[in-house]
């Protein structure tokens, strides 16, 4: 397939993400906070992992190191900072997701946030897939694991903030579209910018969600047996990255 093929298609499965928050309407609360917790811990391992052991490495080879790929990776882990203080809104993985977000009017404060969020991604994500198709893929594929548990836990404080079940998917479906408008803009803009510099941004993205969003939540675990299965997650979703940048 052809860059923008892949593009094309990396954008709609990101927003087809979206839709995996429906099952948590079929899950009783503890059998989904059983799952999520490993799942954030795993993302959060899949993230770091990408931005140490790939998206930086690669971005050094295309660039070479320069002071701009480490001011570019400040500037992505600064643009998330930014995002949330201003829309004081994170990201929550619990099963009893409302109690996990203070301000309101919730539903639309979600969307918005979760809107630019992946905006913001599908920039990054399309910056590596003109990259190398190959490291669209792994940026993708990180990006992916975090998008899972976030979903979930957003789908829930729509319907518990009292959208209807189809609404609430519709629309945050549609703001999960927003990645691919990102996709297709830095595919766009690749004949006038550096597109790699969106590399080690993507990079300060995922170190940021995974030390600000996620990490808090597993080491917030009280009994021995979360801790050990999150922090073995989250050690598997860092392994799995080394590896997967060894066979790149």
């Amino acid at each position: 397939m052809s860059t923008l093929a892949w593009i094309v298609v990396a954008g709609l499965g990101m927003s087809a993400l979206a839709l995996v928050g429906a099952i948590t309407v079929f899950m009783p609360a503890p059998t989904l906070a059983r799952a999520l917790l490993p799942m954030v811990g795993l993302a959060a391992g899949s993230l770091l992992g990408g931005a140490f052991f790939h998206m930086l490495p690669e971005s050094v080879d295309a660039l070479g190191n320069e002071l701009g790929i480490y001011l570019a990776l400040v500037a992505g882990f600064l643009v998330f900072f930014v995002l949330e203080q201003f829309l004081h809104w994170h990201h929550c993985h619990h099963a009893e997701h409302v109690e996990c977000v203070d301000h309101r009017p919730l539903g639309y404060l979600i969307l918005l946030a979760d809107g630019l969020h992946n905006l913001i991604g599908g920039l990054a994500v399309g910056g590596a897939f003109m990259v190398d198709i190959r490291v669209g893929i792994i940026t993708w594929l990180v990006a992916a694991a975090h998008e899972i548990p976030q979903e979930l836990g957003d789908f829930g404080v729509l319907v518990h903030s009292g959208w209807q079940r189809r609404a609430a998917l519709a629309w945050n479906f549609a703001s999960a579209l927003t990645f691919l408008v990102g996709a297709l803009l830095a595919y766009g803009l690749a004949d006038n910018i550096d597109v790699a510099y969106l590399l080690p941004f993507a990079a300060g993205n995922f170190i940021y969600i995974a030390a600000a969003d996620l990490l808090p939540e597993i080491t917030a675990e009280a009994r021995t047996r979360d801790k050990l299965e999150t922090t073995g997650a989250f050690v598997t979703g860092l392994a799995i990255l080394l590896v997967a940048t060894q066979l790149a």
